[in-house]
């Protein structure tokens, strides 16, 4: 059971950070214990307390919002939920804390908390379906992508700094949404519900961030694509030069 268990977090470690993990197990020199480039194995931590907490606080805020029960204790539980998203990490660094639990647990609750707020907001009505169809067939593309270019490269990509904008944006955005705030009549391109913002209706100040969030999201998918289409063809010219080069030994 034990060798399973091993086998079982070295797999998974392998696939979030292959180079910290063979440094482990080589025993080779390393940062501090608890550092994004030596993480531990606890699991009990401040930091990872406030992920689980935003998974909690997620699942509340998409039961009360759907329902209809307490929209304003569910917009709450959201807004924390989206806070503790740029907490979490914060914590486990200053603190000395990250851990290979916290590696795969914070995007993964980032992702809940991202998707439930576009399902959310559809099943209300304040965000067109296309929104929804464009942010998750998004993330799936990616982790296609991903999933492929492990057979050539086992470190995942490194997130840009357009990235990172895209997300805060489209959870402020989604904020402002849930909380209908600083509301604008925007002007009118079409005579149609699916573009708020620019059908002559008024609409909150967030669904222009939540556009905005879509084209940088747009842009870094095909920044994304174009990079891992770079490391596949320079993997694949290292191997046929390797092979190559042992034919002509032989």
């Amino acid at each position: 059971m034990g060798t399973l268990k091993e086998k079982f977090k070295a797999v998974v470690r392998s696939n979030i950070d292959p180079d910290v993990l063979m440094a482990q197990q080589r025993g080779a020199s390393l940062p501090p214990v608890g550092t994004p480039g030596n993480p531990s194995d606890k699991i009990l931590t401040l930091a990872n307390l406030i992920t689980i907490c935003r998974f909690i606080l997620t699942m509340v805020f998409l039961v009360l919002f759907v329902r209809g029960t307490n929209r304003t204790l569910a917009l709450t539980c959201y807004t924390v939920a989206a806070i503790t998203d740029f907490l979490d990490g914060w914590v486990a660094r200053s603190t000395q804390t990250v851990s290979w639990f916290g590696k795969v647990a914070d995007p993964i609750m980032d992702r809940v908390l991202l998707f439930v707020g576009v399902i959310g907001l559809v099943a209300v009505g304040d965000l067109p379906l296309w929104v929804a169809i464009f942010v998750i067939g998004r993330d799936i593309v990616l982790l296609g992508g991903s999933m492929y270019l492990r057979k050539f490269w086992t470190r995942p990509v490194d997130v840009i700094f357009i990235g990172k904008l895209g997300a805060a944006l489209i959870m402020t955005g989604f904020c402002f949404l849930l909380l209908d705030l600083c509301k604008v009549t925007g002007p009118k391109l079409v005579d149609a519900n699916w573009l708020p913002g620019f059908n002559g209706k008024p609409a909150s100040i967030g669904i222009y961030m939540v556009y905005i969030a879509i084209i940088l999201s747009t842009i870094t998918a095909v920044i994304y694509y174009k990079q891992g289409f770079a490391i596949k063809d320079r993997v694949l010219a290292e191997r046929a030069k390797e092979e190559s080069e042992k034919a002509g030994n032989l």
